[in-house]
């Protein structure tokens, strides 16, 4: 049998696909989505824009007197989510699941793709945001709020979460920028499931689907919820020494620490960080950032002593915890709105994937019994 080398297990270097969609500097902390700097966007140019951005290489900014996508988009994208509204009827006990994410899945499956690739994209990313904001609805025992095409994405999906009010302009550009910032990157679990899918010439509504139970998990999507618990186990900084330690020496995982990309503070903590500062400077959210980076700077300590060969920074799902929370999302409802995000990524890679790329078909080594082994074993 072939003596094994577990340095690509997991497929970890392993170059699947070329992609113009994002680049993820592990080394560096830089990400790029289509040539631009994720700081130059996020709070800067809406959810829209972005859209326009990976679907069809849009400039997010148009120069002036060029014109914009970016109204065309949002009235496309209006009327996706009503034209999803409209469907929630048909979709029977999908919605009725306690998991947001399991709902979602369920409500997404049941669409049927179309033969044009821009329906299915307007189609899925509406539907995305109107199931989730309906299954929490329901899920509190209150009827689904239509949604409104006057508004923007970002606004419209809060708007449906609240009962239809009016969200504060502040909280929903807030949001807005953390779609942006979590719209795509890279190769991550649930994209290559994605692109798995579309390489075997299945349909994009499969596709979307895999992507979303791959987000699910807990080790890719699921941290930001565990980190507020973590937040608020600690209470303060001054407490998180003793717990941190007594979690590790238990065995446990710091949530919101460590990524297996990034070997410097992930770029998405700092944009999401200055989300939360506006938030709070407005006096709309708890002061709970300081509390956060105390706890960081704590951790990064602890981590530096304890596993010096690992460089183990503060991930975008440690701030994801304290925005969303500030923003006044439930901690049921911020994987779901992370996958409401990354569904427009999702369908960029897909039709990439579609367009250039071939099977995926890795291989796995076998490491079972060698049956010339066993039967001179047997002998």
């Amino acid at each position: 049998m072939q003596a094994h080398d577990t340095g690509r297990l997991g497929l970890e270097g392993v170059i699947a696909a070329e992609t113009e969609m994002s680049w993820v500097d592990g080394e560096r902390g830089r990400l790029v989505l289509r040539g631009h700097d994720i700081e130059t966007l996020a709070g800067r140019v809406p959810f829209e824009a972005v859209c326009g951005l990976l679907w069809d290489g849009t400039h997010p900014v148009p120069e002036s007197g060029s014109g914009s996508s970016t109204p065309e988009i949002r009235a496309r994208l209006a009327a996706a989510r009503v034209a999803a509204f409209a469907r929630l009827d048909e979709l029977g006990l999908a919605l009725s699941s306690g998991d947001g994410m399991a709902a979602l899945r369920a409500g997404l499956g049941q669409l049927e793709p179309s033969r044009d690739a821009t329906a299915d994209r307007f189609g899925l990313t509406g539907a995305a945001a109107v199931f989730v904001a309906a299954w929490s609805r329901i899920r509190a025992g209150m009827a689904p709020v239509p949604p409104d095409p006057a508004l923007g994405h970002a606004a419209d999906y809060l708007r449906m979460l609240e009962g239809g009010a009016p969200a504060d302009p502040r909280r929903r550009d807030a949001l807005d920028a953390y779609l942006v910032t979590v719209v795509d990157h890279g190769m991550n679990a649930s994209t290559f499931a994605a692109r798995v899918v579309a390489s075997t010439d299945s349909d994009v509504v499969s596709a979307v689907t895999a992507a979303v139970c791959a987000l699910k998990g807990p080790l890719h999507g699921g941290a930001p919820g565990p980190v507020l618990d973590m937040l608020r186990a600690i209470g303060t900084p001054e407490n998180a020494a003793s717990w941190l330690e007594q979690e590790l020496s238990r065995g446990g995982r710091i949530m919101g620490m460590g990524h297996r990309v990034y070997k410097v503070r992930d770029p998405r903590a700092a944009v999401l960080e200055r989300q939360i500062e506006m938030l709070e400077r407005a006096g709309i959210a708890p002061d709970r950032l300081g509390v956060a980076r105390g706890i960081e700077r704590v951790a990064l300590e602890l981590l530096r002593e304890r596993k010096p060969e690992r460089p183990l920074k503060a991930n975008v799902e440690f701030y994801t915890a304290v925005l969303l929370d500030a923003i006044g999302l439930p901690q049921a409802l911020f994987s779901p709105t992370f996958a409401v995000a990354r569904v427009a990524g999702w369908l960029a890679h897909i039709a990439e994937q579609r367009e250039r790329g071939r099977l995926l078909r890795p291989r796995a080594r076998y490491v079972g019994p060698d049956p010339g082994a066993m039967a001179e074993s047997a002998v």
